[in-house]
């Protein structure tokens, strides 16, 4: 996140509750992003973006639709992120990839995807199939890093794309979840480089 929000103040307009609801729905990510979705309660949610309860229910129904709507949010962001990566071989844009979500003081250690997925049994039928949706879609922008690397002749006509898409998400999620643990930037860097020994270089410019 780029900032904290805090109290988001609801205001009635004609009658009727009015919001600024990206407001809304970026502080309801931090919230579900520090806490996990079953620590996150609703007096949490409505001191965090300033809704009272009726209104967060009126227009998101109840803490679910809140969450499916934060998560999607938060989705969108982190994939733009992803396909926004520069390289001059699909190899180097993978490798810019992960390293664009080396851990820096804009946004919270963590992933809500990855936190998310690892709390599956615990979201409603609903919130789970949309945490899975997210992952899927992180995996997809992946395997295609990969499969324009074999169209390439980056990456062998026999990889196992499955295996490996696998495995940068799981480098990816490493990445963003590792600081928890004590992880720096420069160990990370690190992992980075090693992580990418299973997509052997085969261009000697790049770096």
């Amino acid at each position: 996140m780029e900032r904290s929000f805090q109290n988001v103040k609801e205001y009635v307009l004609s009658g009727k509750p009015q919001f600024d609801e990206v407001s809304v729905i970026d502080a309801a990510i931090e919230v579900f992003w520090r806490n996990g979705y079953a620590a996150a309660a609703i007096s949490d949610l409505t001191e965090a973006t300033g809704l009272s309860r009726s209104s967060l229910y009126q227009r998101f129904n109840d803490k679910d639709g809140l969450f499916r709507e934060a998560l999607a949010t938060y989705t969108q962001r982190v994939l733009r992120r992803m396909n926004s990566a520069k390289g001059d071989t699909a190899r180097g844009r993978l490798k810019a990839l992960l390293r664009a979500f080396l851990p820096d003081r804009s946004r919270p250690v963590g992933c809500l995807i990855g936190r998310s997925c690892a709390e599956i049994s615990t979201l409603p039928k609903e919130g789970q199939a949309a945490a899975l949706e997210a992952a899927a879609r992180q995996r997809e922008i992946l395997a295609g890093l990969l499969r324009e690397g074999m169209a390439a002749g980056e990456l062998s006509e026999d990889a196992d794309v499955d295996t490996l898409t696998w495995y940068y998400l799981a480098v990816l999620q490493a990445v963003l979840n590792l600081p928890q643990a004590g992880a720096n930037p420069k160990m990370l860097d690190r992992l980075i480089h090693v992580a990418m020994s299973a997509w052997p270089d085969t261009s000697s410019a790049e770096s």
